[in-house]
C-alpha cells in the first residue's frame, strides 16, 4: 500500500535530517579532529569499513527478501559468527603449510555451507529467522572455538600480506574490495533479475507467489550470499589481523545497525546497497572521529544503541502510518 501524504513527509523529513546529520558529523571531526580529512585518514576509513560493508551487505540482502519486521522479516545474526570462523579456518589451513588458493576455497566454501543451513532452517522448516539464524550462529562459533581452542591462531602468506598492503592510488586493497563489493552488489540488487525479484518478494511476498515467482529459492539464496560474504570478510579480518582471533560476535551490533541505518537513507523504506554502504561508512567515521579525539569507545557504543533504537522506532511508526 503506497504511503499517505504524511507518511511521506515524515519519510523524506527524515532521511535529509540523516544526510544532514552524516555532514554535520563530518564538519564537526573536520574542525575539531586533526588530521581527519587527510587523504591517509579517508583511505583509512575506508579499509577499517571495509569487513563491516561485505557483513552489511550479505544481511541487507537477507533484509531486503524477507522484509524488514524487526521480529518476522528477514534477519541473519549469524554473520558475525561466519566471520569468525571464516578467519579461523583460513588462518588455520595457511598455519598448516595450505596454499592461499587452498585457503580461500575452503573459506567461501564455509561461508555457502552456513547460508544453507541458514536457508534450509527458514525456508524449509519455517523457523522464525530471528530464532532459526541465532541458533546457526551459536553453533558457527562453537565450531570456531573447536577449531581454534578458542585461541589465537597467527598465520602469514602471500596472500593475507597482498591484501594488507596498499593498492593503487595509495589506497589500501581492502578499501578497493569494498569499493568493488559495493558496486558489483549494487548491479545485482538493482538490475540483474534476481535481485528486481528479490525486491519483489520482499515488498509482497504473496504478490509474488501469485505471479510464479519463486519466493523460496529467492531467500535461501540470499542466506548463501549472506553466508558468502561473511566467510570474505573472515579472509580481509585474517589479513588484517595476520590471523584469527576470538571476538568476531562484537561486529554483529555494528552491522545490524548498519542495515537498519540504511533503511534511513533509502526513498522506499527499504534496505539498499548504496543506503548501507553509506551506513557503514557512517559507523565507520564516528569511531574514527572519536578516535581522533582520544573518547572512549565506549561512547561509541553507546552512540550505536542509541541509533538502533531510533531507527527501529522510527521504521515502526512509519510502518503504523502505512497501514493506516
Amino acid at each position: 500500500m503506497p504511503l499517505n501524504r504524511q507518511s511521506f513527509s515524515s519519510a523524506t523529513l527524515v532521511r535529509l535530517s540523516a544526510y544532514g546529520a552524516f555532514v554535520i558529523v563530518i564538519l564537526v571531526f573536520a574542525v575539531e579532529a586533526r588530521g581527519f580529512l587527510s587523504f591517509i585518514n579517508i583511505a583509512n576509513v575506508l579499509q577499517q569499513s571495509a569487513i563491516a560493508g561485505l557483513l552489511a551487505f550479505g544481511l541487507t540482502l537477507v533484509v531486503l527478501g524477507g522484509g524488514g519486521n524487526v521480529v518476522t522479516g528477514g534477519i541473519d545474526l549469524s554473520v558475525a559468527a561466519t566471520l569468525g570462523l571464516g578467519a579461523a579456518v583460513y588462518a588455520t589451513l595457511i598455519a598448516q603449510g595450505q596454499s592461499d588458493l587452498v585457503a580461500v576455497g575452503a573459506t567461501l566454501a564455509v561461508g555457502v555451507l552456513v547460508g544453507i543451513a541458514n536457508g534450509l532452517a527458514v525456508v524449509r522448516l519455517h523457523i522464525l529467522p530471528l530464532l532459526a539464524t541465532l541458533a546457526v550462529g551459536k553453533i558457527v562459533s562453537g565450531l570456531e572455538f573447536v577449531l581454534t581452542q578458542n585461541s589465537v591462531v597467527t598465520a602469514t602468506s602471500p596472500g593475507l600480506t597482498w591484501l594488507a598492503e596498499i593498492g593503487p592510488l595509495d589506497v589500501p586493497i581492502m578499501a578497493w574490495a569494498l569499493v568493488i563489493a559495493t558496486v558489483a552488489l549494487l548491479l545485482l540488487v538493482q538490475v540483474s533479475p534476481f535481485g528486481l525479484r528479490l525486491h519483489a518478494v520482499g515488498a509482497h511476498p504473496e504478490a509474488a507467489r501469485a505471479y510464479g515467482l519463486p519466493v523460496g529459492p529467492l531467500l535461501f539464496l540470499s542466506y548463501v550470499f549472506s553466508g558468502l560474504l561473511s566467510a570474505a570478510a573472515g579472509i580481509l579480518l585474517a589479513a588484517l589481523l595476520s590471523g584469527s582471533s576470538p571476538g568476531a560476535s562484537e561486529m554483529l551490533l555494528p552491522v545490524v545497525l548498519a542495515v537498519l541505518l540504511g533503511v534511513v537513507f533509502s526513498r522506499r523504506l527499504v534496505p539498499t546497497i548504496g543506503g548501507t554502504f553509506l551506513a557503514v561508512l557512517f559507523i565507520s567515521i564516528l569511531g574514527n572521529g572519536f578516535q581522533l579525539l582520544n573518547i572512549s569507545s565506549y561512547w561509541v557504543n553507546g552512540v550505536e544503541g542509541v541509533l538502533i533504537l531510533f531507527v527501529v522506532a522510527w521504521t515502526t511508526l512509519s510502518q503504523r502510518e502505512a497501514h493506516a
